[in-house]
C-alpha cells in the first residue's frame, strides 16, 4: 500500500499521508512520494487546489520517522547536510506552489508535520489536534521552516516558547494565536477542507497564485519593494482570457468560466 495516496476530484487534490501505524510520520518512501505528489499538483493544469491531511483520526503527522528518516539524514553528519535540498515532505523548502494548499489536520501535528502545515496557506483543524515543534527534546531543531514560519504565524513570543521548550498547542489555543483558520468536528473536516478548495476553485486561479506570491515573496520584502511586486504581477494578469471574462460576467450578472488562461 502507499505511504501517500493522491486523489484528484475535479480541480481539487487530495493528498494523504498514509502511514496511520506510524503517527503518519514520513520515512524516506514517504518522502518521496511526497515530492512527488506536490510537484505533479504543481505541474498539473486541471489541478488548482490541494489539501493535505493524514490517514486515520490520531495524526495528522509527527513529523520526520525518528527511526528512519532523521538517522539517514545525519548520517554523514550535521556540517554535510544539504540544506538547499527539498526540505520534509516535499513543501517545506525549494518547491515553489503558487496554488492554494490547504492543510486539514486531524490530530497530532508535531515537528516536521507543523513544518508541514505550516507550508500551506490555510489550515483547519479538528478538536483533537495538538501541534507543537518539540525537535529540541531529541537535541535536535526544528529544520523544515519551522523556525521562520512558525513567528510568522504566531507571537514571537509564543513561537518561541513553542520551540526552545517544545510546547505544544492544543486546538483551541491555535485557533486563539491565529495558528489555524478554524476547527471543525472531526468528521467534518475533510468536507469543510473540500468546502473552501471548492470556494477557491470558484474565483479567479490566475489572480489567486499571483495574490499568493505576493504575499509570501512580499513579507520578506521592504514595503516599497512589496508595493512594486504587487505591481508588476497584478500588471501581468490584465492580458489574461480570465481577466477578461471576470468584469464580463459581473456586467452580465452571471457566474464567470475561468480558465486560468
Amino acid at each position: 500500500m502507499s505511504t501517500v495516496l493522491y486523489e484528484q476530484t475535479g480541480r481539487i487534490v487530495t493528498i494523504t499521508i498514509n502511514r496511520p501505524e506510524a503517527m503518519n510520520s514520513v520515512d524516506p518512501e514517504t518522502q518521496q512520494a511526497l515530492v512527488q505528489a506536490w510537484t505533479r499538483f504543481r505541474d498539473d493544469d486541471g489541478a488548482w487546489v490541494a489539501i493535505l491531511t493524514g490517514a486515520g483520526d490520531k495524526a495528522f503527522s509527527a513529523g520526520a520517522d525518528l527511526k528512519k528518516l532523521v538517522p539517514a539524514a545525519f548520517a554523514t553528519g550535521g556540517g554535510t547536510r544539504a540544506h538547499n535540498s527539498l526540505g520534509l515532505g516535499g513543501i517545506t523548502r525549494g518547491l515553489e506552489i503558487w496554488k492554494p494548499m490547504i492543510a486539514a489536520v486531524n490530530g497530532f501535528c508535531l515537528a516536521g508535520g507543523l513544518e508541514q502545515a505550516l507550508a500551506c496557506d490555510l489550515r483547519l483543524a479538528s478538536p483533537n489536534a495538538t501541534f507543537g515543534l518539540t525537535e529540541v527534546r531529541w537535541a535536535i531543531m526544528p529544520g523544515a521552516g519551522g523556525t521562520q514560519r512558525l513567528p510568522r504565524a504566531v507571537p514571537l513570543a509564543k513561537a518561541l516558547e513553542m520551540i526552545l521548550m517544545a510546547k505544544t498547542l492544543t486546538a483551541a489555543e491555535a485557533l486563539q494565536y491565529g495558528l489555524v483558520n478554524a476547527v471543525v468536528p472531526l468528521p467534518a473536516l475533510l468536507p469543510t477542507a473540500r468546502q473552501w478548495a471548492e470556494r477557491l476553485c470558484e474565483v479567479g486561479p490566475l489572480a489567486v497564485r499571483a495574490a499568493k506570491e505576493a504575499v509570501v515573496r512580499g513579507l520578506s520584502l521592504p514595503l516599497a519593494d512589496g508595493l512594486r511586486l504587487e505591481a508588476f504581477l497584478s500588471s501581468t494578469l490584465r492580458g489574461t482570457e480570465d481577466a477578461a471574462e471576470g468584469p464580463k460576467a459581473f456586467a452580465e450578472k452571471r457566474t464567470p468560466s475561468f480558465k486560468a488562461r
